[in-house]
């Protein structure tokens, strides 16, 4: 399936080939840290469907306590999360949901990982107050 996406403030737009129901959520505490929130939902594209289409995003490399290293890339303007990849000849990239125009169609997360960093309230939500909109 072909998406788009952008970053919040449209300085940075891509595309890319993903495959539906195969979402991601990460709960390891980088992607808490990084993204502000409680957990990051990815989907992988295949590097050679991946293109840059407007701009370019800053591209901040972390070292993982083993040695790996992962590029986190956002937009410089409005700090959006656009991807992550390998450092060098990435197989994949994995794009951020939020940032996909498609990310209702992209179907229902595949799986969770390090789940043992979960926070224990985030997937219990059915019994909190819900609004339509900015209260």
């Amino acid at each position: 399936m072909k998406v788009e996406g952008q970053c919040h403030c449209g300085a940075i737009r891509y595309e890319a080939e993903v495959e539906p129901n195969t979402i991601g959520i990460c709960h390891c505490l980088d992607c808490q840290t990084l993204t502000g929130s409680a957990f990051r939902a990815n989907i992988q594209a295949r590097a050679e469907s991946f293109r840059l289409l407007h701009g370019s995003p800053h591209r901040y490399v972390k070292t993982a306590a083993s040695g790996a290293q992962r590029v986190h890339a956002f937009c410089e303007n409005c700090g959006s999360p656009i991807f992550s990849c390998a450092v060098s000849d990435p197989p994949t990239y994995s794009l951020r949901v939020g940032g996909l125009n498609q990310r209702h169609e992209l179907g229902r997360p595949a799986r969770q990982i390090w789940t043992r960093r979960r926070l224990d309230w985030c997937c219990e939500l059915s019994t909190v107050l819900e609004v339509d909109g900015q209260p």
